[in-house]
């Protein structure tokens, strides 16, 4: 069965359950206790819940069921007695900043002077390590840092770089704790010349190549290839240099933005334009703008006369936004704070491990959304995106009511910012590119010109504003794209997942069920308001 919440009327299909029901009750024995009291020193006990007969559900709070424009993303469930009250208070949809911390001072007004240090360095590692990754003291997390690793000091005592030894026949540097080592690192509290010695230089995480720069007025960005990758054929990942800090997106600008995508679509038109035969004369130095888009219409050219089944690959890019550590020893997102963004390419094809003549589609995750559009276009004989765009602008609010129903955050004439009907994390916004390239609408970054290139930089970067505006600390920023040579009316679309700390992801979301507090539409009035 094929079912998405688009309809080829260019309306939201909405599910709603508001349930009467009754429940058998198999409870054997009563268990009657005292839960406190009252201010008036009355008992508190548990009474509603041993009821003596069964239970009576009457008309129960509707719950809202939407199930994703593309299905693959599972379905969205809304609570109303939770979203009713963010509609009251859309501005209520933010999380609180994180405190002043600084253990160092408290001990100062406890301990003697002398031993403070000392005892915040023998505290339990699992404290340590929530320190390492809350405290906004400079010189406690100096602390920590040196006690974490070896380092080397100059004569005025400040941090030259660390001590090395050899291991196995390789180099490495001496950490006595890595997860501590690293928590600490990606504090953006800790000065910059320790995030500089520890994480920060070309070379001290490993030996990756540096294959691409871009430097432009106050941006410098390494492209390292990652050859020995988790993705089949590497991929590489654009960091900003460490005489270019960037921890926080409010320290993101445009310019930095741009050159982060730059690097993208340089390696990716590069990478492609040497598979086709075009051998661009280009080494040691980075494409211009021009030089960009020159190369980009003869991919076009040469891809449209040439099987499209043997230039069908796919792009991958991705960013994931903050590091966080608990003192439970549970990773919870990213592996670097310092702003950076991967991307590879995927082939059409996978060989057989068998070793038979057999090959298999490579997976691509665009290509769900490409069989979403042909299933759509067979059940409905009519445009997937179309009716998208269609239902996105003429939406009405979930709930009814008169209040603001539009889910667009930001538009110019090439994108939308939106959110969307269905959102698979709580705080989640997407980017569509609306424009048309040389062969339907914009599938992909090669079908993407200039302009519309710059667009979708400047999308990207006010969806981190709006999100990094409301709290979020932890995203993470997907492409779905279309594989090249395909034809389809696919439309090049990004999502942006927030990581919230009350909806880290559990058993609902491992089956592809979405909980939601809020409607989309009052989610979409709290982002327009940080654009505000």
């Amino acid at each position: 069965m094929f079912w998405t919440s688009i309809s080829p009327q260019g309306r939201f299909r909405i599910g709603v359950h508001t349930p009467t029901y009754q429940v058998s009750n198999l409870r054997r024995k009563d268990y009657i206790c005292a839960l406190g009291l009252q201010e008036d020193d009355v008992i508190v006990d548990n009474h509603g819940n041993v009821p003596p007969g069964d239970v009576n559900v009457d008309n129960a709070r509707p719950i809202y069921e939407i199930c994703n424009p593309l299905p693959f993303r599972g379905c969205t469930f809304i609570d109303s007695g939770w979203a009713d009250d963010r509609a009251s208070d859309p501005g209520s949809i933010a999380l609180t900043q994180r405190p002043q911390l600084s253990l160092r001072k408290l001990l100062n007004d406890h301990c003697a002077p002398e031993s403070v240090r000392e005892l915040l360095l023998h505290m339990p590692l699992p404290l340590r390590y929530e320190l390492a990754a809350t405290s906004t003291d400079p010189e406690e997390l100096i602390w920590l840092a040196e006690s974490c690793c070896s380092m080397v000091f100059a004569a005025h005592g400040q941090p030259v770089g660390l001590r090395y030894e050899q291991q196995n026949g390789r180099r490495r540097p001496i950490i006595h704790d890595f997860e501590l080592f690293e928590t600490i690192a990606n504090n953006p509290y800790l000065p910059d010349v320790y995030k500089e010695v520890m994480v920060l230089r070309p070379g001290v995480q490993g030996s990756s190549e540096i294959v691409g720069d871009y430097q432009a007025d106050q941006t410098e960005i390494f492209e390292y290839l990652r050859s020995n990758s988790y993705i089949p054929w590497g991929h590489y990942a654009a960091n900003f240099a460490h005489t270019c800090i960037r921890y926080r997106i409010a320290e993101l600008s445009l310019a930095d933005m741009e050159g982060l995508r730059h690097l993208y679509y340089q390696r990716m038109y590069v990478t492609l334009a040497e598979q086709l035969g075009l051998q661009p004369d280009v080494r040691r130095r980075s494409l211009t703008k021009a030089e960009l888009e020159h190369l980009r219409l003869q991919i076009i050219g040469v891809s449209t006369a040439q099987d499209s089944r043997q230039v069908a690959l796919a792009t991958l890019w991705g960013w994931n936004f903050g590091y966080d550590f608990s003192g439970t020893g549970y990773r919870l997102h990213a592996s670097h704070q310092m702003i950076h963004q991967q991307y590879a390419t995927v082939p059409p094809w996978v060989a057989d491990a068998d070793g038979g003549p057999d090959r298999f589609p490579a997976f691509s995750s665009g290509d769900q959304v490409a069989d979403v559009i042909e299933r759509y276009r067979r059940e409905y004989q009519s445009d997937f995106f179309a009716d998208y765009l269609r239902a996105l602008f003429a939406n009405t609010r979930i709930d009814n009511t008169s209040g603001e129903s539009s889910l667009v955050v930001w538009q110019d004439r090439n994108v939308l910012l939106f959110v969307p009907k269905a959102q698979v994390s709580q705080w989640e916004v997407q980017l569509m590119v609306l424009a048309d390239g040389e062969t339907g609408p914009v599938g992909n970054v090669f079908e993407a010109d200039e302009a519309v290139r710059s667009s979708i930089d400047a999308g990207i970067l006010k969806a981190q504003q709006v999100l990094a505006g409301l709290g979020a600390t932890l995203v993470t920023s997907i492409e779905y794209s279309k594989r090249l040579g395909m034809n389809n009316g696919q439309r090049l679309l990004y999502a942006f997942l927030p990581k919230l700390p009350w909806s880290m992801g559990a058993f609902s979301e491992a089956q592809g069920r979405y909980i939601l507090g809020h409607y989309p539409e009052d989610f979409a009035i709290a982002c327009r308001r940080q654009l505000q």
